[in-house]
Order: structure tokens, then C-alpha cells, then sequence
């Protein structure tokens, strides 16, 4: 059994974007063994902090050495393979994730705003599964366990008992998202975790070495997963497999690109101002519905022209989509 750590192969990206569905095909790989979402692994150097950003600073020594030991053992369990793994609240701690996994291999995706909020609402409104539990206490440290076991259990108290819609909070939690949530209309606050999100894992990115990470858009994967998996193949210097492909073929899905019409479009149009900008960088357009909802209520023009005047009433989604 080896000694050494492989270089694992991390997966960046918002929640409900896509990545559980990546790390599936991929893993197909007889090389590569999934690790889905160790969570409270990546909250060691600080599991009472009330959000989740972590930077460099919070890498320390002591951090890195358990984190990375923790990634070993796993390695060996699974056959002495290279661990792929993904978090999603890891986009607010890419600085931190980077530190103390240099070596590692990344990849990063995106997936458009509407789509975004309209499967995070339906995670809000959901207790974590029995499974998900034991799941994320096999990865907890077993000196932090009271940190968690407090919030899983108001968390389920909260819905079955006091019969509340939504959960105290779900998925990255931004700095200030609690405060949001006392003052602002819960759709904003979602949006807003897709916007501040996609803006620091920009700018956190941007500090990698040109050609470290492999950029994958959802709406492309879907349509094309075996281009995608191709170049992440020859990103992560590994060979396509038959298998990969005919999971690619059998699981990628790409009919759940639309399921946002399930709001009313003049709900989507008050969001439009928290994602804009994030929008044209990832160059996602306003849904033609929307746009039409922003003018029938008397909304600023201004939000369907961008910087460089150029329309962006256009419909999200796959080419081709309707």
C-alpha cells in the first residue's frame, strides 16, 4: 500500500451546479474514487465560524497535516486510488483549499443563475437525510462533533416540529448571509449566494497559474459530456474509458435546464439586479420571459443592456434550447 498521497483531483463549484453529476462519470474511472462532499472535514480549522469563507491564512500547519492525512486514509481504503473530491461551499474557500493541496488537479463549474435558484429553493426546504447524516459525521473530526450535532438536530426540530418552510440557512454560507436573511426576501438571499459565490471564486481563480484549472460550463456538459470528460482526461493525465462514456451516456440528462419556469418570471426579474453583473461574465442572458416581466413592471431598462450595449434579452439554456 503506498505511503504517498496522489494528487487528488478537486472539484470546484456553487452548489446545484453540476457536480455530483461530474464526479459520477468521471469516477467511472478505474483509477479515481469519489469522495462526495467531506464537508466538515474542510471546516477543521474553524468549525464554529459562522460562514464559510476560509483563505490561506487559516491553512496553518496543523490544518494541512490533518486534512491531507485524512485524504490518504481515504486513498488507501479505496484501493490506493486518486481521490476525486467535491464540496460545494468550497467555492468561498478556494484560497484556503489551494493551500493546503497545491499539487492538486482542478477543475471549476458554473451553472446559470435561474437554474441555480430554482434547485436551491427546493434544498432549503429539506432536512438532510438519514444517509446524508452519517455520511457527513464519517468525515467530521471526532473532537468537533458537538459542533454539528447541535445544528443537524434544530435543523430537523425546525421543520418537523415547528412545521417551518425553509431551513435557518442551506448551502455556502457568504459572509453577512445571516444578517440578509433577517432583512432580505429569501429569492435574494439565493441569488445572492450565486452572485458572491461566482465573484470570489473569480477572483480567487485568477491567482492560479495560467492552465491549472479546467473550466466546465453545466449547459455545455449536458449537452456534450463526452467533449467535456475528454478534456478533463487530458487535463487530469488520464485516459477515456468505454465506461465512462456509456455512464455519460446514460445518466447525463440535459432536460433540467428549464425547470426555473416553475416561478412566476416577475418573481426571477427582482433577482435580476443581485446576478447582472456575474451574468455577463459567465455570459449566462436574461430569459426572454423575464426581460418581459422587467419592462411590464416598470423596472429600470438598464437591466437588460450591458456594459457594452449590447441586448442581453436572450433565453438561458442549451443551444438549440427554446
Amino acid at each position: 500500500m503506498s505511503d504517498e498521497l496522489k494528487p487528488p483531483i478537486i472539484l470546484l463549484g456553487n452548489t446545484r451546479s453540476g457536480t455530483t453529476i461530474v464526479q459520477n462519470v468521471l469516477c467511472e474511472h478505474p483509477e479515481l474514487v469519489p469522495w462526495y462532499e467531506p464537508r466538515t472535514l474542510w471546516l477543521y480549522a474553524d468549525p464554529g465560524r459562522h460562514h464559510d469563507e476560509f483563505d490561506e491564512s487559516d491553512a496553518t500547519g496543523k490544518v494541512k497535516r490533518y486534512v491531507r492525512r485524512q485524504f490518504l486514509k481515504y486513498q488507501r481504503q479505496h484501493g490506493n486510488c486518486t481521490v476525486m473530491e467535491k464540496t460545494p461551499v468550497n467555492i468561498l474557500k478556494i484560497p484556503y483549499v489551494r493551500a493546503i493541496f497545491p499539487e492538486a488537479t482542478y477543475l471549476f463549474i458554473v451553472r446559470n443563475p435561474f437554474s441555480f435558484v430554482s434547485s436551491v429553493e427546493l434544498k432549503w426546504q429539506q432536512t438532510l437525510s438519514m444517509k446524508g447524516v452519517r455520511r457527513r459525521l464519517q468525515s467530521t473530526p471526532p473532537t468537533q462533533l458537538h459542533y454539528y450535532l447541535g445544528r443537524l438536530i434544530w435543523g430537523h426540530f425546525s421543520k418537523r416540529v415547528l412545521r417551518r418552510k425553509y431551513l435557518t440557512v442551506w448551502g455556502p454560507r457568504y459572509k453577512g448571509i445571516e444578517q440578509d436573511l433577517k432583512t432580505l426576501d429569501r429569492l435574494v438571499v439565493m441569488a445572492r449566494q450565486w452572485s458572491v459565490c461566482s465573484r470570489k471564486a473569480e477572483a480567487a481563480l485568477a491567482q492560479f497559474e495560467r492552465g491549472r484549472v479546467l473550466r466546465l460550463k453545466y449547459e455545455e456538459f449536458v449537452v456534450d459530456p463526452i467533449a467535456d470528460l475528454e478534456r478533463i482526461c487530458v487535463h487530469a493525465g488520464l485516459e477515456m474509458t468505454k465506461e465512462m462514456a456509456v455512464a455519460a451516456k446514460e445518466w447525463v440528462k440535459p432536460d433540467r435546464q428549464l425547470k426555473w419556469q416553475r416561478f412566476d418570471p416577475a418573481d426571477l426579474a427582482r433577482i435580476i439586479p443581485e446576478i447582472r453583473d456575474e451574468m455577463q461574465r459567465h455570459g449566462y442572458e436574461i430569459p426572454a420571459e423575464i426581460a418581459q416581466a422587467i419592462r411590464s413592471r416598470g423596472y429600470s431598462e438598464e437591466l437588460l443592456i450591458d456594459s457594452s450595449s449590447d441586448s442581453l434579452i436572450e433565453h438561458v439554456g442549451a443551444p438549440g434550447s427554446r
